[in-house]
């Protein structure tokens, strides 16, 4: 039924005790964070920028209306290697300071093909927050499978992705 959408391989998202180290790079004041997460983020096709989320603001999900906003070069923090943008400042502090809080799960993947133990490109347009945690889908027709289950597959999800390489690619053929 869906298995004509251009998926490869993902494993599922897990909790992890947070470290944050901050640092200054000599990347105009973009801010580095990390911690032990080690899985793969969605960051478009191979050549494209390392922006994850399509460059959408991840704290806007959960703030203000609740209406995903594009964020911005000017406000960026790198989060274990890959770049996320914000609308401002603010949104960027509150991200730095709690980054596994505001990032999507499954590392911005799909999170009906995470279920699956597939990686497929995550639409910052098609989301949901499910118990504070932001999941973001393929397409309309995908997400609309993912609401049916939303509790089956986020399980699913979260014992197949650990499985996938860091390394792993949606684009991999």
């Amino acid at each position: 039924m869906m298995a004509t959408l251009p998926i490869a391989c993902s494993a599922p998202s897990s909790e992890t005790e947070e470290t944050t180290e901050t640092a200054e790079t000599a990347d105009a004041a973009i801010i580095e964070v990390s911690d032990d997460m080690k899985l793969p983020v969605f960051t478009g096709p191979a050549g494209s920028e390392n922006v994850a989320v399509s460059g959408y603001d991840t704290v806007s999900y959960f703030e203000g209306d609740g209406v995903p906003v594009e964020g911005s070069k000017e406000h960026r923090v790198r989060y274990n290697g890959v770049e996320y943008h914000f609308a401002s400042a603010e949104n960027a502090a509150k991200f730095q300071a709690e980054p596994a809080k505001f990032a999507p799960q499954y590392g911005g993947h799909c999170a009906w093909a995470a279920s699956r133990g597939k990686l497929a490109s995550g639409d910052p347009k098609l989301y949901a927050i499910v118990d504070g945690k932001l999941y973001l889908n393929f397409n309309q027709r995908v997400q609309d499978t993912w609401n049916t289950d939303i509790p089956g597959f986020i399980e699913k999800a979260d014992t197949e992705f650990p499985k996938i390489p860091a390394d792993a690619r949606y684009d991999d053929a």
